[in-house]
């Protein structure tokens, strides 16, 4: 196996625990569930399928009370960078989506936890599609832009979520979110803002990009 392929294989894999933890952020309803058991059969994490096999018993209920817009802790970004501007944190988040041709079919806002890892959940796929196309530099774009919306955007998102929710026992989204924030780097003091000269404008068209816009949930 050809070291492209190998590392496609393993950013599949690792978009599947991302597609895994993105769910556990949304909304439960009777299709949530069984999507959630069929996805942690994917995944080889044993922290998100502890948290997949907990969140069975989930209700719509606990989690708007919690995660909801009037819940005891708020899933969005910009909540917890409130000495920022939240127009310039969105025009970024809008910014990163648009580069790459993400238009989440979701019910929450775009700096809700659930939709940023779905974001970076399609990255990895993007990175995949193109190393398996023979396409290291788009591959590399990729990476290269997952790596700094993580940084710039879900790290400080997720040690924020961590802290409340644990203090508020959130069960199976604790645990989700303990998982969330072991894959990221903890963040900065003060959380990186990309300069305008951060460009991926031209990724729209990358591999897997067009042709993959109708399958964007992830």
């Amino acid at each position: 196996m050809s070291a492209e392929r190998s590392a496609a294989i393993s950013s599949i894999a690792d978009a599947a625990e991302w597609r895994l933890l993105g769910l556990l952020f949304e909304r439960p309803h009777h299709e949530w569930r069984r999507e959630v058991a069929t996805v942690a059969q994917e995944v080889a994490d044993a922290g998100i399928r502890a948290a997949a096999r907990v969140a069975q018993d989930a209700t719509e209920g606990r989690y708007l009370a919690m995660l909801g817009p009037c819940g005891a802790v708020s899933p969005r970004e910009v909540t917890y960078r409130s000495f920022e501007d939240p127009g310039r944190i969105l025009a970024d988040i809008t910014g990163f989506y648009e580069a790459f041709g993400f238009h989440p079919q979701a019910e929450d806002p775009i700096d809700h936890v659930a939709v940023e890892i779905g974001f970076v959940g399609y990255l990895l796929l993007k990175e995949a599609y193109a190393r398996l196309q023979g396409d290291p530099r788009a591959a590399e774009v990729s990476a290269t832009a997952r790596q700094r919306f993580v940084e710039t955007h879900l790290s400080p998102l997720a040690a924020a979520l961590a802290e409340r929710l644990n203090a508020n026992g959130a069960d199976y989204l604790a645990q989700a979110t303990a998982s969330l924030a072991a894959r990221v780097p903890k963040p900065t003091a003060t959380p990186p803002v990309p300069p305008d000269g951060d460009d991926f404008s031209a990724c729209g068209g990358c591999a897997f990009g067009e042709e993959s816009q109708e399958d964007e949930t992830l």
